[in-house]
C-alpha cells in the first residue's frame, strides 16, 4: 500500500517537468488521490504564466477530486498574479485533505494559502519531503528569503589545482561528457556570469549549445573598468538573450564614450554602488526576474563572490590533466566543512558538487 511519502515523491517527480521553464516561478507538482488510494489527477506547473500544478491536477481529476487528498510540493497560492489563486480552487473542488511539502515564502502567500484551506474545513498536513521540495526550488527560495539569485560557482580544475597554462590564455580542460552537462546546466539557469578578464582572454559566446533552452539566457559580465570591447562575440548573440555589463558608477560616469559604444552594440549597463557592489548587483538582477546564476570565472570574480558570502553551491570539474607549477592556480579552496557533497564521474572527469548554505 502506498504512503503519503510515496504520493509526495510522485508530485516531486511531476514538478521536474517545469525545469528550465518556470523561472522566476517555482517548479511545482501535484497529485490527487481518491479514498481508495488511486491517483485520479496529476499536474505540474510547466511554464511561467501558465496554469499552476494544482489547477492541472484538479482538472485531470474532475469530479473524482471530491473527498480526495491533494499532494502538492508547494503551498497553494492565495493571491492573484498572472493566474488566479489556487487555494480557493482547491477548496471548491471538494478536496478533503491536503498534504503540502513546504510553505511558500512569497510574502504574498507565506501561510495565507494554508490558513485559507483550514478555514474552509480541509485537513492540512505540512513538511513531508520538505527539504527535497526546497532544494528543488532553491533559486525561488533564495530570491524570496535573501532577495538575490541562487549563485553557483563553477570551475574546471586540473589535477594540480590549475585553471590555465597562464593568465589570459584559454585552456580547455574538460572532456565531452562534462561539457554536455555544463551546457545542460546553462540551458536551465537564468544567467551566466563572468569577469571581463574571461571575455578578453576567451571571447566566449556564453550560450547553451547542444541542449534546448526554452527561455532567453542572460549573460552577465562584471567589468568595473568597462574593458569589454563592443565587438565581443557575446554581443553578436543577442538573440540568445540579453547581455548585462555590471560596472561601477564611477566607471560609467567617467567612461561615457565606452559605455555608449557598448549600449550601441546591444549591451545593458548596470551601474552599481561602491558599497557592497555584488550584493547591489544581485538584488537588482533578482528584480529583473533572474533567480539563478552560474558564475563561471575567473579567479578574481570567484574570490569576490566567495569572500562576500554570496556562493550557494560549488561545482568543481576535476580533470586528469596536469598543467605544471607555472600555470595559473585557482583559489586555495577546501571542500571539507561545506554542506552535502556529491561526486559524479563524467568520462575521465569528476564533478564534485557541494552546497555552502545547505541544499535548502
Amino acid at each position: 500500500m502506498l504512503t503519503d511519502t510515496d504520493y509526495m515523491a510522485r508530485a516531486l517527480a511531476l514538478a521536474e517537468r517545469g525545469r528550465g521553464r518556470t523561472s522566476p516561478n517555482p517548479m511545482v507538482g501535484a497529485v490527487v488521490v481518491d479514498r481508495d488510494g488511486v491517483v485520479v489527477g496529476r499536474g505540474a506547473h510547466e511554464f511561467a504564466g501558465g496554469p499552476h500544478a494544482e489547477i492541472h491536477a484538479l482538472s485531470d481529476a474532475g469530479t473524482h477530486a471530491r473527498g480526495a487528498t491533494l499532494y502538492c510540493t508547494l503551498e497553494p497560492c492565495s493571491h492573484v498574479g498572472r493566474t488566479g489563486p489556487c487555494a480557493p480552487a482547491v477548496a471548491e473542488a471538494g478536496i478533503a485533505r491536503i498534504v503540502v511539502a513546504t510553505g511558500d515564502p512569497n510574502p504574498l502567500v507565506n501561510g495565507a494559502g494554508l490558513d485559507m484551506l483550514r478555514a474552509r474545513g480541509l485537513a492540512v498536513t505540512t513538511g513531508l519531503l520538505g527539504a527535497e521540495a526546497r532544494a528543488l526550488n532553491a533559486p525561488f527560495f533564495s530570491v524570496m528569503t535573501r532577495r538575490r539569485p541562487f549563485v553557483t560557482m563553477k570551475i574546471a580544475l586540473s589535477a594540480d589545482h590549475r585553471i590555465a597554462t597562464r593568465a589570459g590564455v584559454r585552456t580547455p580542460l574538460t572532456g565531452s561528457a562534462a561539457n554536455r552537462l555544463v551546457h545542460r546546466d546553462r540551458a536551465e539557469v537564468d544567467a551566466i556570469a563572468v569577469g571581463s578578464g574571461t571575455i578578453l582572454a576567451d571571447d566566449p559566446a556564453l550560450t547553451a549549445r547542444g541542449a534546448f533552452r526554452h527561455r532567453p539566457l542572460a549573460r552577465i559580465v562584471f567589468d568595473t573598468r568597462l574593458r569589454v570591447p563592443p565587438a565581443a562575440r557575446l554581443l553578436s548573440t543577442l538573440s540568445a538573450g540579453p547581455v548585462i555589463i555590471v560596472s561601477s558608477r564611477s566607471a560609467v560616469d567617467t567612461g561615457d564614450e565606452r559605455a555608449g559604444q557598448l549600449v550601441a552594440a546591444g549591451a545593458e549597463i548596470l551601474a552599481v554602488e561602491r558599497e557592497a557592489p555584488l550584493v547591489d548587483a544581485l538584488e537588482r538582477l533578482a528584480s529583473k526576474g533572474i533567480s539563478s546564476v552560474i558564475v563561471e570565472g575567473g579567479v578574481a570574480l570567484h574570490r569576490a563572490f566567495w569572500d562576500a558570502g554570496l556562493v550557494d553551491r560549488v561545482q568543481i570539474y576535476r580533470t586528469p590533466h596536469r598543467l605544471g607549477p607555472e600555470a595559473l592556480e585557482w583559489l586555495p579552496f577546501q571542500l571539507p566543512g561545506l554542506g552535502p557533497i556529491t561526486i559524479r564521474q563524467l568520462g575521465a572527469d569528476t564533478l564534485v558538487e557541494a552546497y555552502v548554505h545547505g541544499a535548502d
